[in-house]
């Protein structure tokens, strides 16, 4: 990249930002740093408690969960706040605060969120932002609508090295990118028990459970079901982060993990939406996300974004590069690869390839300043009204992108999306991949 076409990028980035500062409300730019915020947490055992620690700056003054044990929690560390099982009920009873930390299942996302945008609340929400695309999209306009400060739960997005490879790629290090790769190790969906083991997953289940279980004893089984459809309790979704292997809960390891891996490229490269998208791996199950999968995209050039293939693997699966042995073989990662050379990179370190290539070069000045914490930089964004890095339209953007990998994958189609129309033009089965049928008493309104 040219030191021109630099600088225009950075101009662009800086009139975004200057535009999130003067478009929001004049409360946002007026609040003292000083000033303590009102929160609410909605969802507070785990990641929900590490989030609810993050945020103890502030004043906690209502919490909520579905799960005695972990409501108990919450309670014990902020005896002054309100407390509530059912989020639907804080809504109602609780007005005077300034923000709202959401940290429930995927499948509650948008509901727990939604009412707080139309509060003109700020909101905090854990990755991926929504259940399904029409969700995504429907947060992504009342957040603009809502002028508030938000950020989606992708913690990994604050870490240094995120910006110091977004700089490399974004300076033209290794010229024009054409292909990135992305993969995980994870397998964790529909397998044996044995295979299961092998990769250490908790969960072995490959068909829906013809048996019910005894609900634990404080859980609030059909709040914690909410606009899910009506299955009894069963041990293989409940408790930890097994329910997101189901399809009727979440979105397998292609949304959750993908919230992580596939921003790196996002960010870097500036991507909006894909126009083809594919998928391959085990036959799709009516149930279960796959443990293995592959997906791929084909970004068109477009004046925000440029054109090249990416591409997904997660479980078994490894991108061409890693198993010809040209690249070391990090468990997971992400693969650059440009007209100068390759970048590969996971959470913590990133490598210019060919290394002899590079041992010369000289790494750009820092351009993005590191940050001062995922959930401090909400916290700030709060009071003041400065832009946050995952705002619910770059993370909402995001998270579109990883479900239409997995719509695509469950379709067993390649699809052609318009996104403007939020719809797939060849395919007219994918639409209930794009939208859901809600459990009587719970509607997005």
């Amino acid at each position: 990249m040219t030191k021109q076409k630099q600088t225009r990028r950075q101009f662009a980035k800086t009139a975004v930002a200057a535009s999130t500062l003067f478009t929001a409300p004049a409360f946002l730019r007026a609040r003292n740093l000083n000033e303590r915020l009102d929160i609410a947490v909605i969802g507070t055992g785990g990641r929900g408690g590490s989030n609810l620690r993050s945020v103890e700056s502030e004043n906690v003054v209502a919490v909520c969960d579905v799960n005695r044990t972990n409501l108990k929690f919450a309670e014990d560390r902020h005896p002054q706040a309100q407390s509530f099982n059912d989020f639907r009920k804080l809504y109602d009873n609780v007005k005077n605060f300034d923000a709202v930390v959401v940290s429930t299942c995927e499948h509650t996302h948008a509901f727990a969120t939604l009412p707080a945008l139309q509060m003109k609340k700020h909101v905090y929400c854990e990755k991926p932002l929504t259940y399904n695309i029409a969700e995504c999209r429907r947060i992504r306009e009342e957040a603009a609508k809502a002028g508030v400060a938000t950020q989606m739960g992708t913690q990994i997005h604050a870490g240094t090295n995120y910006r110091r490879v977004v700089e490399l790629v974004q300076s033209g290090a290794i010229g024009e990118i054409s292909e990135c790769h992305v993969w995980v190790g994870r397998a964790w969906g529909r397998q044996s028990k044995e295979d299961a083991t092998k990769h250490g997953d908790i969960v072995f289940a490959q068909e829906k459970p013809a048996v019910s279980d005894s609900i634990p004893t404080g859980l609030s089984w059909d709040l914690w079901l909410g606009p899910a459809p009506e299955r009894a309790f069963n041990n293989v979704y409940f408790p930890g982060p097994k329910w997101y292997r189901w399809w009727d809960f979440g979105n397998g390891t292609m949304s959750d993990l993908g919230s992580h891996w596939v921003d790196l490229p996002f960010w870097a490269l500036g991507l909006k939406a894909p126009a083809v998208i594919s998928a391959s791996g085990p036959e799709a199950h009516e149930q279960l996300a796959p443990a293995s999968m592959t997906a791929s995209y084909t970004y068109e050039k477009t004046k925000e974004q440029p054109g090249l293939q990416l591409h997904w693997y997660q479980g078994t699966y490894k991108p061409p590069a890693w198993i010809n042995g040209d690249i070391p073989q990090w468990g997971s990662g992400v693969l650059f690869v440009g007209t100068k050379g390759m970048l590969l990179s996971d959470y913590g370190q990133h490598i210019l390839l060919p290394e002899e290539n590079f041992k010369d070069f000289k790494r750009p000045e820092p351009s993005i300043a590191n940050s001062i914490g995922h959930h401090a930089e909400w916290l700030h964004a709060c009071k003041t009204g400065a832009p946050t890095t995952c705002n619910f339209e770059y993370s909402g953007l995001l998270t579109e992108a990883n479900h239409l990998g997995n719509v695509a994958f469950r379709s067993g189609k390649t699809l052609k999306w318009n996104t403007k129309k939020m719809e797939v033009t060849n395919h007219s089965d994918a639409e209930r991949f794009i939208h859901r049928e809600y459990r009587k008493g719970w509607t997005l309104s």
